[in-house]
């Protein structure tokens, strides 16, 4: 009728003639409902409870029965014993009450429905009876449904647990563990995160911790780099259009804030948006409302602003290029990520879990590195921080060495003695021709110098790639690939 499957019930009640009455109105469904126990007490359900709640699906108790825990109380034990069971409970008590509050104290205990039996010592059946055929299977799909919750929850939950663990913020230095430490505190609130940071120091993994150690961690984390959208789309991409608002707009579009709606936006590089954007930025964070391309009425948003920025923004607020009303809004809570020439002793840690995790991922050995190896590694200052540091590890697997040595190491780090910086650090002198690099090596190490000679002599990402005749998406992948993704 209802389901194909057998819907198993345990009976709390202390008399027999109705228990007689239940047994009587579940009769003619006796092949879909069965009563599995029928115990006289509530201290008695609860111990069978704890050892066998898994054989019910629904339980029917009587709100007054004799001795032990009873009535509302019982209703809340049986919760915490085993949540996902229905409770649907029989009484005289509602006859001829007409008092709501009665019913509604049942509700909030616990209790999926109440039926009404006769106040006589009748054994046909129960009071109404289709009701209480109907209220059983009705119990029935709620445990269903609040299963298959519990089961994608603990799905989501292990997602986010494995999503931790690919993104964890490694590093013995103390720098590190207060940075750790200042994550677990902005994880338990809800306000406004400015990260800053020298480029690739891993200001995007913070986001990200933050987001899944916080309360929104079920729902969307959406990154967007600033720098990479062209500044005639970065509203659109924002806030969204509808359709028909301009030409082109053929369909609407959800902009990234609608779509990070009870979640977490993370906008790196937000010096980069142009002023335009950032008023309407601003309006976002004082109102939570968004204004989409062609529509008239605001749109409510419910979202955790994390912003991240590699440029001091006070400067930028003096040079007029970012707005100050805006900086004090998003400088709410400020955290530091300091660059890796400053933390040395995370070097040696963050280079084994990359060699270890990326041999893993390339199915081969980890090399062995070599103790002269690792003082030169300490030694180096990372202008390029960890995502340089990733970058060479990654190179040097592409190499199929078993042992890294100290000149390998020099090699990957253009220290080689084949070729040397001249005093102003931006020309490359070659001198000893009996080491030379190949030349795919040769050219990592120019486009490096060059990409950054360029980013340096630019007061932005998005003029350096103009000036390297790069649209800002492919500049910006280019930069990561040489561990530097803007300066």
């Amino acid at each position: 009728m209802f389901t194909d499957d057998v819907i198993g019930v345990l009976l709390i009640e202390d008399e027999e003639f109705d228990v007689r009455r239940v047994r009587s109105t579940l009769k003619p469904f006796s092949d879909q409902i069965q009563i599995r126990e029928v115990v006289s007490n509530g201290d008695t359900a609860l111990e069978l409870l704890a050892q066998h709640n898994d054989q019910f699906d629904v339980i029917i108790m009587d709100l007054q029965i004799a001795g032990g825990v009873m009535g509302e109380a019982l209703i809340r034990a049986i919760k915490r014993v085993a949540p996902s069971l229905q409770i649907i409970v029989i009484t005289k008590m509602t006859v001829n009450i007409t008092d709501f509050d009665f019913a509604n104290r049942l509700l909030q205990a616990g209790a999926f429905w109440y039926c009404t039996k006769y106040p006589t010592d009748i054994e046909g059946y129960i009071y109404q009876p289709t009701d209480f055929i109907l209220s059983i299977f009705n119990a029935y799909q709620r445990k269903r449904l609040e299963r298959e919750h519990s089961r994608s929850e603990k799905k989501l939950l292990h997602n986010v647990e494995g999503m931790l663990s690919r993104t964890r913020i490694l590093g013995i230095s103390e720098q590190m563990q207060k940075v750790r430490a200042q994550i677990k505190q902005l994880a338990a609130i809800d306000a406004t995160v400015l990260i800053s940071g020298a480029s690739g120091t891993g200001k995007e993994l913070v986001a990200i911790n933050i987001h899944y150690e916080s309360k929104r961690k079920l729902e969307n984390f959406i990154p967007i780099n600033c720098g990479s959208i062209p500044h005639d789309l970065i509203e659109s991409e924002l806030f969204g259009y509808e359709k028909g608002s301009f030409t082109g707009a053929s369909t609407s579009k959800r902009g990234l804030f609608e779509q990070a709606n009870h979640g977490t936006i993370f906008l790196d590089e937000v010096a980069e948006l142009p002023l335009s954007a950032q008023v309407k930025l601003l309006r976002v964070i004082q109102d939570g409302e968004i204004e989409k391309i062609g529509r008239t009425e605001k749109i409510k948003v419910d979202v955790r602003l994390i912003a991240a920025t590699n440029k001091v923004l006070q400067k930028e607020v003096a040079a007029g290029r970012f707005r100050e009303d805006l900086f004090y809004r998003l400088h709410v809570v400020p955290l530091y990520i300091p660059p890796l020439k400053e933390r040395p002793e995370d070097i040696l840690v963050l280079w084994e879990h990359f060699m270890r995790q990326m041999s893993i991922d390339m199915i081969r050995q980890t090399p062995t590195t070599e103790e002269n190896a690792f003082k030169i590694l300490k030694e180096y200052t990372w202008p390029g921080n960890v995502r340089e540091l990733m970058n060479v590890v990654q190179r040097l697997l592409l190499r199929e060495e078993n042992i890294i040595t100290s000149d390998i190491v020099k090699e990957m780090l253009s220290l080689h003695p084949s070729l040397q910086l001249s005093a102003g650090g931006d020309a490359i002198l070659f001198r000893d021709f009996e080491n030379t690099l190949s030349l795919r090596e040769m050219e990592h190490i120019f486009r490096k110098k060059y990409f950054t000679f360029v980013r340096k002599n630019s007061s932005s990402d998005a003029e350096a790639a103009r000036k390297l005749g790069l649209a800002p998406p492919n500049y910006h992948r280019m930069c990561k690939e040489l561990g530097l993704k803007g300066q």
